[in-house]
């Protein structure tokens, strides 16, 4: 898959890329210095090997750039955190998944 293109849409509170006209997202709320992912919507239509994980690591790539802390609340981006140790330390202190 080749690089994602990620869009913070920040009027409707929302990580976007496009795939073949399809929209993928990753709802948000924001407060203080934390993001949290809300909820994880892939269109059926979309239906590449691995977009989910890419689509996520790459959202959760952007959050890392601002500097911003991630609290998990969609039990799909909070099981991919659980299975990649890797972004725990984007978790602020004080919350485990």
């Amino acid at each position: 898959m080749t690089e994602m293109e990620i869009n913070d849409n920040s009027f409707l509170r929302q990580f976007e890329t496009r795939v073949d006209g399809h929209l993928a997202k990753i709802e948000y709320s924001s407060q203080e210095r934390k993001v949290f992912l809300t909820k994880l919507v892939i269109p059926e239509e979309i239906t590449q090997e691995g977009f989910k994980e890419t689509f996520i690591k790459a959202v959760l790539h952007e959050i890392q750039e601002k500097n911003l802390r991630v609290v998990p609340t969609s039990p799909h981006i909070a099981g991919f955190l659980r299975k990649n140790r890797q972004y725990k330390e984007m978790l602020p202190v004080g919350i485990r998944i």
